[in-house]
């Protein structure tokens, strides 16, 4: 079967890279736009760095801080128009994946008019700021992709945009940024680094490169699971978790997720679970609702996470997210809502098991203990 890979991101890794490689930010242009959320670029010392690299190189820069979790339409359009108000050549995403997929969105933005009513639909002219990424946590590899998630409030659910252009030209990685991160977010977002490793090894696009890819990161944050549930994170513990968060963006660049992010997305916009959080709660159920069809492959991810088997990796997984107990109330209403709204998402189809709508609302219901 004919298969290829390509990554453009140029990706530098190591402790106090943005200071080693500042040169490289000289191509992008003269005035950057600095995209962040309210804090964690300041607490991990991120911003004092870009700064102080872009003075250093004698480049001019504006900071738009306003991105919040799951950034709306509204704010990647507010932000554009302080990139074009600027005159910004490049953007900077520095933080989670929030703020880094909010930087490309405006980046794309910045240098077309597309309507918000039209956002959503693609076909895209092929023009974009260059964008360069320091991601804060070790999640989402937004770093590395082309994808922006944005939250669309027309479907009440979040969106992807994406386009082959819309790659990041520089990845600065840097695990000390990671030191600040609050201990559960760092549990969620290793949990959707993980589960990036995990569908892009069960989607219909993985190739042999993909798949290797895959199981590395799985291997990588299962390693760290012992010391993530203890809250006894190390210094290469970081290191780990953000090589492994870029690999799950490498691996989904070219796999695109399958159900486990569309379903999560109901969790995050209508109870407000975390995005990772949403995944670690689904993934269990959804690798046991199709284990029997795929049991080659389930096994190959038990094989890179050292588990016994899925129901392992569920009690891992719970205990993880605080127990079985959820503190997200879904009602058998909210449930079938919810799976009516998965099964029309395009992710879906990435699926190397044919999924129906009653097996999404199955997945759901145990992932909730909902009794049927």
């Amino acid at each position: 079967m004919l298969s290829q890979y390509n990554i453009p991101t140029r990706i530098f890794m190591g402790e106090g890279c943005v200071k080693a490689k500042a040169s490289e930010l000289i191509p992008l242009g003269k005035k950057a736009l600095i995209v962040t959320g309210r804090s964690s670029a300041v607490k991990s010392g991120a911003l004092a760095d870009i700064k102080a690299a872009l003075e250093e190189n004698g480049q001019e820069y504006a900071i738009y801080d306003s991105v919040m979790s799951n950034p709306t339409v509204e704010c990647v359009y507010e932000g554009a128009e302080k990139a074009k108000s600027f005159g910004a050549d490049f953007i900077i995403g520095i933080g989670g994946g929030s703020p880094m997929d909010a930087a490309k969105a405006i980046a794309l933005l910045a240098s077309q008019d597309i309507p918000k009513e039209r956002l959503f639909e693609g076909n895209y002219q092929e023009k974009i700021l260059p964008v360069a990424m320091v991601p804060t946590t070790a999640g989402t590899g937004s770093e590395v992709t082309q994808y922006s998630i944005i939250t669309n409030d027309a479907r009440k659910t979040k969106t992807s945009i994406s386009a082959p252009f819309m790659f990041p030209t520089l990845a600065f990685l840097d695990s000390r940024y990671l030191r600040a991160v609050p201990h559960n977010t760092t549990i969620n977002t290793a949990i959707d680094a993980f589960s990036h490793c995990v569908e892009g090894y069960l989607s219909v696009r993985a190739n042999p490169i993909t798949d290797a890819l895959a199981r590395e990161g799985m291997a990588a944050i299962a390693s760290v699971f012992p010391r993530l549930a203890d809250g006894a994170l190390n210094d290469a513990d970081r290191d780990k978790l953000l090589y492994a968060s870029t690999i799950g963006g490498m691996v989904i660049a070219h796999t695109g997720t399958t159900a486990v992010h569309p379903m999560g997305y109901s969790l995050t916009y209508f109870k407000g679970a975390d995005h990772g959080r949403a995944n670690g709660l689904l993934l269990g159920a959804f690798l046991k609702c199709i284990e029997s069809r795929c049991p080659e492959r389930i096994s190959d991810i038990m094989k890179a996470t050292g588990m016994s088997g899925v129901d392992e990796l569920s009690r891992v997984l719970d205990n993880l997210l605080g127990g079985k107990v959820r503190r997200e109330l879904v009602t058998k209403d909210e449930a079938a809502y919810y799976a009516s709204v998965a099964i029309n998402a395009k992710n879906i189809k990435n699926c190397i098991v044919t999924l129906t709508e009653a097996e999404l609302y199955e997945i759901y219901l145990k992932s909730f203990d909902i009794k049927a």
